[in-house]
């Protein structure tokens, strides 16, 4: 009975803490639906007068982006703003041909008038920070807009955001991503669907409320005097932004968030892509968690509430390993729901936590309605694709659950960065990628037999029990056996 303890423990934990970041979501919803009610007015720049019209730098960190640079170039060059309060940066630390091609069209973009660096390093040491640190030596700009490789700011885009700095407390200005290939495919579709939910539901729900947000790395701008005052980029995590963000905020710095300013860009195509960006997110929380969570703690000049909502938020790549916990035990926890019978009470005590389930269902069905409208048909859609998206999340679980300990005991790796495709449609098409990895990982492996393990704890249902089966949890493991069966055969066709 030792073992069945451990694993009823283990079990309930897990779920207490889902269900605690549950209610959280729930709080955010409720802040992201008053928020709608109480519209704030800024005071702005006015753009008639020229001496108040702020200089602003320009910041392209790229590497090894043959098939976006020339995209991204033509996009910025057609930003509206003054010109001689405008330079742009691209800090290149690419390896390969596109150095090459991308120093000739930076040559052709400078005779057009544009003030336009080209900035290369020896090494890539800091990685994505360590060239945004570089940049900030030589940057002119009061305020730095960064943009990733496949982001496409549409041309008003600096002028929407740079108006809000003329409060002196706002540090960061972001805005929301958009995606110019959602449509492609259900791996598309189920990134979209988890990346709307943080930019709508958690972004504007903890905005709203004074509670710390994140820079996500692009699409936004800072003002230069934050990012020094908070001690500059650091290389040290894997998500320099978060890193960056929760520093910054820690030293009082306001930052504002604008939904309504769409910035489109590309979402991974092909699931080696989306693996290597996941792991990288969700190592890179349980980085700043180590590194946030004192200070966080210590602080004296934010709320009770503020520190919670902080800390959850730096927990929220850690919600896969309790995922996972759940999911690999679930199928124990059957067994032994039918074999001790004294023990009923607890698993009707314990079928409460589906709960949980039900508060995603409706905080997403809120952010859905607010993207796509309401609706019968709409809400059937959402429906399809609630579940879609929480069947191949699971299965994206031992993947991030790795990345997440990693994270956790302080174990150093690279910043692999996100291939481009240069996708913008259903014709596009990918196979061929120089940037593709051509092996299988071992995780791969684990997923498949992971598939197995939860088509056992289908084949479970009919047999546990003296009534004919236990049917509580089949559902569940039905959802899991497709997530782990979508990303190991994805992962094989795609040559991960």
């Amino acid at each position: 009975m030792i073992l069945e303890t451990i694993i009823m423990v283990i079990y309930s934990v897990a779920l207490i803490l889902i269900l605690m970041y549950a209610l959280a979501q729930l709080n955010l919803l409720f802040n992201y639906l008053r928020s709608k009610k109480n519209q704030e007015v800024c005071e702005t720049f006015d753009f008639s007068n020229s001496d108040e019209i702020p200089y602003v730098t320009i910041q392209l960190p790229v590497y090894n982006e043959m098939y976006v640079m020339e995209r991204l170039l033509d996009n910025i060059a057609t930003l509206e703003y003054p010109i001689d309060k405008l330079e742009i940066q691209v800090l290149d630390d690419s390896t390969d041909e596109s150095l090459e091609t991308t120093a000739t069209q930076i040559s052709s973009l400078k005779k057009r008038g544009l003030d336009i660096q080209h900035i290369t390093r020896k090494d890539r040491s800091g990685f994505k920070a360590g060239a945004l640190k570089e940049g900030l030596k030589t940057a002119n700009g009061e305020y730095i807009a960064i943009f990733d490789a496949d982001f496409l700011p549409k041309k008003d885009w600096l002028k929407k955001t740079i108006l809000y700095f003329k409060n002196p407390e706002i540090g960061v200005v972001q805005t929301r991503w958009g995606h110019i290939n959602r449509d492609y495919s259900i791996l598309t579709k189920v990134q979209a669907f988890a990346l709307d939910a943080h930019f709508t539901l958690e972004q504007v729900g903890r905005n709203s409320e004074g509670h710390f947000i994140n820079f996500n790395g692009t699409a936004g701008v800072w003002r230069k005097e934050c990012i020094l005052d908070a001690g500059n980029w650091e290389g040290d995590t894997l998500t320099e932004d978060l890193d960056l963000s929760y520093r910054a905020q820690l030293k009082n710095w306001k930052f504002k968030y604008l939904e309504e300013v769409e910035t489109p860009a590309e979402l991974p195509v092909v699931i080696s892509a989306a693996r290597s960006q996941q792991f990288r997110w969700n190592k890179g929380g349980a980085e700043n968690f180590q590194k946030m969570m004192g200070r966080v703690l210590k602080s004296d000049t934010i709320s009770g509430k503020t520190k919670i909502h902080s800390l959850l938020h730096l927990l929220n790549s850690t919600m896969f390993l309790n995922i996972f916990l759940v999911a690999v035990l679930s199928i124990p926890m059957l067994w032994i729901k039918n074999e001790y019978e004294h023990l009923k009470m607890y698993f009707v005590v314990m079928s409460f936590f589906v709960i949980s389930t039900v508060i995603f269902f409706v905080c997403y069905w809120f952010m859905f309605k607010n993207i796509y409208g309401g609706g019968i048909k709409k809400f059937l859609r959402y429906t399809g694709m609630f579940f879609t998206f929480f069947s191949i999340a699971m299965g994206f679980s031992f993947h991030n659950t790795i990345a997440v300990i990693e994270g956790h005991i302080g174990k150093k790796s690279e910043f692999v960065r996100t291939p481009k495709f240069n996708i913008n449609n259903l014709k596009d098409k990918w196979k061929g990628n120089k940037y593709l990895k051509k092996n299988i990982s071992i995780n791969v492996i684990f997923e498949g037999l992971l598939m197995l393990y939860f088509a056992f704890g289908m084949y479970s249902a009919f047999i546990v029990g003296d009534q004919g089966g236990d049917f509580g949890l089949f559902p569940f493991h039905l959802m899991l056996f497709i997530g782990f069966g979508f990303v190991f055969f994805k992962s094989l066709t795609s040559k991960v």
